[in-house]
């Protein structure tokens, strides 16, 4: 009777507790799904129209600095080079127009160069 006993306890009992854990994690996810509310402070900021702009101005700009560099260093050919930069300056002339358009055509938005650190003015 006594190994009944000891056989019958090594397998339900594992069965009981892996049925316990799975329970157990399973309200846990149920709880976090349905009862935590999440807060705003997680959700990214939304960018504005103007922002996305300015950003790819400024990413348009970086690109000619870059494409001049190469250039200077001999990496493009002539024709390469002109027919590259044209495209990033009519590029750069639509994004500013989109600009002004946002802006409502105000007084024009300084560019924002990361690399500059601004200086108190005297």
């Amino acid at each position: 009777m006594m190994l009944f006993t000891l056989a019958y306890a090594a397998i339900v009992l594992p069965d009981a507790v892996m049925l316990s854990a799975c329970l157990v994690l399973t309200l846990a996810v149920l709880t976090f799904v349905f009862w935590i509310e999440p807060d705003e402070a997680d959700s990214a900021p939304h960018r504005s129209q103007l922002d996305q702009l300015l950003e790819r101005r400024d990413s348009i700009y970086e690109n000619l600095r870059d494409l001049k560099f190469e250039n200077r260093a001999g990496k493009y050919a002539e024709q390469d080079y002109e027919q590259m930069r044209d495209s990033l300056e009519s590029e750069a002339a639509q994004v500013l127009l989109e600009i002004e358009n946002v802006t409502g055509n105000q007084a024009p938005i300084a560019r924002r160069d990361p690399a500059v650190p601004s200086s108190p003015r005297s």
